[in-house]
């Protein structure tokens, strides 16, 4: 007798009585929350991973980083998780040049290039600062500011594009290759700095039998990815509209 071969779907929401075309301030916010994600991601690889711990003397310590070839990745990534993610909504442009370059070839509405470019800077921006912020500690030495806002920062596009790609709008069947990319790309970044929770279950299950020092540190790799999800379902909900 054949056996019926039983593949676990991948969670989707189910359907929703919606427009078919995404609202003006969808589109917009996509594009923030895109050009966020390839701004934070390839230049805080650059910044924290590309060669880590720093050189001295022109002489590298611990030849740790992934170089060029891991913030070209970083790169590649974090555009196809925007893509999987926020290209439904707004097409995936996160780029003014992009959204030029299709308007000049008639892809795209000459009306809504202002406002995307606009969107794009914005995310790239926040992008940029938030690195900056996590910059102001240096490798082995970050502050409680810095984990905290990686922490919130990376769970938190985590669980977006995890709400995204399994929405009614995302990437179906190819979503887990997605979530999968996306937090490649947030440990590109995070590593160097707290060597990246994301998770309060494994935080907890490793500080279990870390001692005393990883127990009274425990509160914050809790907090903190708690905070980034919960900001993110919220992301969510704005672009459900």
């Amino acid at each position: 007798m054949a056996t019926a071969h039983i593949v676990a779907p991948v969670p989707t929401e189910p359907p929703r009585a919606r427009s078919t075309e995404p609202h003006a301030i969808d589109r917009l916010l996509a594009e923030v929350c895109g050009t966020f994600l390839l701004v934070f991601a390839v230049v805080g690889t650059a910044t924290f991973s590309a060669v880590f711990p720093a050189t001295a003397e022109g002489a590298v310590i611990n030849p740790l980083g992934v170089g060029l070839v891991g913030v070209a990745l970083a790169l590649g990534l974090a555009v196809m998780v925007g893509a999987f993610a926020f290209g439904p909504i707004s097409g995936g442009h996160f780029n003014p040049a992009v959204s030029l370059g299709l308007a000049v070839a008639g892809r795209f509405e000459w009306s809504r290039v202002p406002g995307y470019v606009a969107a794009q800077v914005i995310g790239a921006c926040a992008g940029a600062s938030t690195v900056f912020v996590l910059a102001a500690g240096s490798p082995g030495a970050f502050s409680l500011l810095a984990a905290a806002l990686v922490e919130v920062v990376a769970t938190g596009v985590l669980v977006t594009v995890i709400l995204r790609a399994t929405s009614a709008r995302g990437a179906g069947p190819l979503a887990p290759i997605a979530i999968g990319f996306t937090l490649t790309a947030m440990l590109l970044v995070s590593i160097p700095i707290d060597n990246a929770s994301l998770n309060p279950a494994r935080s907890l299950a490793t500080a279990l039998y870390g001692g005393g020092d990883w127990l009274a540190q425990l509160w914050a790799f809790v907090v903190f990815p708690v905070v980034g999800a919960v900001a993110a379902g919220a992301i969510h909900r704005l672009l459900r509209r």
